[in-house]
């Protein structure tokens, strides 16, 4: 399979692995601490994390963490929590952004080692800042404090383990996440599909265990069943729909009936799994593995986040730093323009009709999260399709080729680099 042309993108992504100079070092820095001030001094900032936190404080209380029926997470993540729990809310307000930075450079560091990009090149000094800077989600993650920042940590190093055949190491991360914000259940099919069984052991007993814990030590777990999980199901309420990003919850809005829209997600999440099963038993001759490892797992997590209900803008955070990443290898996604024009409605300077903006930005967000997925669907799922040269036999004229060569069909996508 071959997306890029033969030498545009390896020009390009040699200048990226090239050393950054000591200025864009210096102004990589200012922006992503830039953002840490200005989220620390909003009013608004900390807002998911407030639930969490809330949480954890009901349990030191006493009380029990589901009566709130906006927490939706294990048990464990109240005893995760209790340590945050007990900061000053002065000292939180200039610690969580750093915290929620910390926790996406680190995924970006780990899908930067996966491809073995040198941690000083402008690749990935400037690659982050312009992430950090471009992006809407990731100032919006900072901004809230929602765990999925731990999940964007946590699948990147939980990969980078696995490529380096430590995948009992992998599911503990894995299952310390999950323990977390069960974001990272879908990855468990990873594990499946590996044939990993000490590694997914180990990414179900930790977040079990933990809740399990966790549940001994509050009153009333019993509402994690009775309340939290028919809330989830239910897709939870009008507070969260118009920044619901779902297939399942924007194409009722568009007039979609929503029997058909939630036949379309699940649809799609079936042919995203069905691309992540095929990516899997295809490897790839010119890889040592890092891009069968991180598309199989990206197409996995794509295909849960189109019926994930709620699924909001920065759940792609958790992706994204991997699949950026991967652009220093030949045919990966993001040497493909289409890539890119996914990316589009996330992009900050981009103008948008002000129908667009506030509580109807999930259109956009569902664009960008369908757009994704289809074409990683599409690059895992492309057939092996090969021509045949013709075979050199007695009397032919001499070859500097193999007599039998097998060349795979040549795409007509062109490259972005």
């Amino acid at each position: 399979m071959k997306w890029d042309g033969p030498d545009a993108g390896n020009r390009l992504v040699d200048r990226l692995l090239r050393p950054s100079s000591r200025p864009l070092q210096l102004v990589s820095l200012a922006v992503v601490l830039g953002i840490c001030v200005s989220t620390s001094l909003r009013e608004n900032w900390g807002s998911d994390n407030a639930f969490v936190v809330k949480a954890a404080q009901t349990l030191l209380a006493g009380g029990s963490p589901y009566e709130d029926k906006r927490f939706l997470y294990l048990p464990s993540a109240v005893l995760m929590a209790v340590p945050e729990a007990m900061l000053p809310q002065t000292l939180l307000r200039w610690v969580l952004p750093v915290g929620m930075s910390g926790l996406l450079g680190a995924g970006w560091v780990a899908a930067l080692r996966l491809f073995s990009v040198p941690l000083r090149s402008r690749l990935a000094v400037g690659g982050f800042a312009v992430l950090a800077i471009a992006y809407k989600p990731y100032v919006n993650l900072v901004l809230i404090g929602n765990w999925t920042a731990i999940s964007a940590a946590a699948l990147p190093v939980a990969l980078l383990l696995a490529h380096r055949r430590a995948w009992g190491a992998a599911g503990l991360v894995v299952g310390l996440a999950i323990a977390c914000k069960p974001m990272l259940v879908p990855i468990g099919l990873l594990f499946l599909l590996a044939r990993q069984w000490r590694g997914l052991a180990a990414a179900v007993l930790v977040p079990l265990g933990i809740s399990l814990a966790g549940a001994l030590m509050m009153p009333s777990p019993s509402l994690f069943f009775t309340k939290t999980l028919p809330f989830l199901f239910q897709g939870q309420d009008s507070y969260a729909l118009p920044w619901d990003a779902s297939p399942i919850a924007v194409l009722p809005r568009l007039g979609v009936p929503e029997p058909l829209a939630m036949l379309v997600a699940f649809a799609g999440a079936g042919a995203g799994l069905w691309g992540a099963w095929t990516r899997w038993r295809r490897p790839d001759e010119s890889d040592q593995g890092q891009l069968r490892l991180v598309e199989t797992a990206c197409m996995v997590m794509l295909a849960a986040f189109l019926v994930s209900r709620p699924s909001f803008d920065h759940y792609l955070l958790v992706v994204l730093p991997l699949l950026l990443a991967s652009g220093v290898r030949p045919g990966s996604m993001p040497r493909s323009p289409w890539f890119w024009l996914a990316l589009t409605p996330q992009v900050v300077l981009v103008p948008w009709p002000s129908e667009l903006a506030h509580k109807r930005r999930a259109f956009k967000d569902c664009a960008t999260l369908c757009g994704l997925a289809v074409l990683l669907a599409r690059r895992a799922l492309r057939s092996g399709r090969v021509t045949l040269e013709p075979v050199t036999t007695a009397g032919s004229p001499p070859r500097t080729e193999p007599e039998c060569a097998a060349t795979p069909a040549e795409s007509a996508s062109r490259t972005a680099f």
